[in-house]
């Protein structure tokens, strides 16, 4: 069921048999470069954690599916995510690298943080790259959020954006 639509997209919650599109998105060194997050082990991992993600049930939002309304195919993933123990939303996105350079990540964050400002009425979001992560910085900035602070994460310089209602 989808979330959000786009002109090109559907942003919808992840289901089991995404599993393996997620798995090869996590596989790719260089579309993890600077997430700090391993790739999963396998695809039953990748399955394991879609059947073990709670944002959904939790908070009624999360990350979502990006799929291309011409042909139905994963893409990437992108949305809001909560963190309790921060009290913060933030807007995250990662893509197939075949998929990067077609605004496919600004146009799914742009529908997103819409959607937190204005259907969920999330006073703040926040968005983090490290520094070196140039085109997420760029997509950050394109959305309309504003440079706020320096911050070390996985050992390495991070830029942390905002948005407020």
């Amino acid at each position: 069921m989808p979330i959000l639509k786009t002109e090109r997209l559907i942003l919808r919650e992840f289901k089991a048999n995404d599993a393996k599109s997620l798995y090869e998105l996590n596989s790719d060194p260089e579309v993890i470069k600077y997430t700090g997050d391993p790739p999963f082990v396998s695809i039953e991992e990748a399955e394991e954690f879609i059947l073990n993600y709670d944002q959904y049930k939790k908070y009624g939002f999360g990350r979502w599916a990006v799929i291309l309304k011409s042909n139905n195919e994963f893409i990437g993933w992108c949305g809001i995510k909560y963190t309790e123990s921060l009290d913060e939303h933030d807007i995250g996105f990662r893509f197939f690298q075949k998929h990067w350079d077609k605004c496919y990540a600004t146009e799914s964050a742009a529908a997103c943080l819409h959607y937190a400002l204005h259907t969920l009425n999330i006073e703040i979001v926040y968005g983090r790259a490290m520094k070196d992560n140039l085109s997420s910085i760029q997509v950050l900035k394109n959305i309309g959020m504003n440079y706020s602070h320096e911050i070390k994460f996985d050992g390495a310089s991070g830029a942390v954006y905002f948005i407020k209602k």
